[in-house]
């Protein structure tokens, strides 16, 4: 299959976007001086106030087969989305987990959800929410099939959470730009590993 490319740039009109506007903010310091700011903002967000969600599957064996275990798009993030309308975070997070990497969530764990997060809020005001669901397989690692929409393409990679952190940095040796969200947690939990066992005393 041929590379995705860009094959050309143009300014983009707010009357012409279907995902995103420009707005132009007036405001007021703490001194009383008048400033002006510029912001993006999402136009798909639902009656939730959540604009999406983004999946940490902890993929674990009932016979201890393998390590613990999280599932990468190796557009190198987690597995994330939109939340639809009537929708919850955690029905998002189980629904794009499923469709992204063919993983299905082990209810007999309730997902887990971060507070409201944004990952950019001077440049937009769009905001989501982490969840951490469990995949709970019989026994050996397994790669199910992914459920992809027209249009998706997207190469899965299950990585040991003990190694997460050093593939990361290998993709970006590489040239390749991670996910902050998705390097920010490889790094956090690279951190409590190395305080575990005395760092920072």
């Amino acid at each position: 299959m041929p590379a995705a490319k860009v094959i050309s740039e143009e300014p983009l009109d707010n009357k012409d976007a279907k995902w995103i506007r420009l707005k132009k903010i007036h405001y007021t310091d703490q001194d009383g001086k008048q400033r002006l700011w510029e912001s993006a903002e999402r136009t798909t967000r639902k009656d939730s106030g959540i604009d999406g969600v983004a999946v940490l599957a902890v993929l674990r064996s009932k016979t201890k087969a393998f390590p613990l275990s999280t599932v990468i798009i190796e557009q190198y993030q987690l597995p994330a989305g939109l939340v639809d309308a009537g929708e919850t975070a955690e029905a998002a997070a189980i629904r794009e987990l499923k469709e992204e990497t063919g993983y299905e969530a082990d209810m007999t764990t309730e997902p887990e959800s971060s507070p409201i997060v944004v990952s950019d809020p001077g440049m937009t005001n769009s905001n989501m929410k982490l969840v951490v669901v469990s995949v709970l397989l019989e026994d050996k690692l397994e790669t199910p099939t992914p459920c992809l929409d027209d249009g998706e393409h997207i190469i899965t990679r299950v990585v040991e959470l003990d190694q997460l952190d050093t593939v990361l940095k290998v993709y970006d040796k590489k040239g390749f730009v991670v996910d902050a969200r998705l390097s920010h947690f490889a790094a956090g939990y690279a951190m409590a590993k190395r305080i575990s066992i005395g760092a920072f005393p």
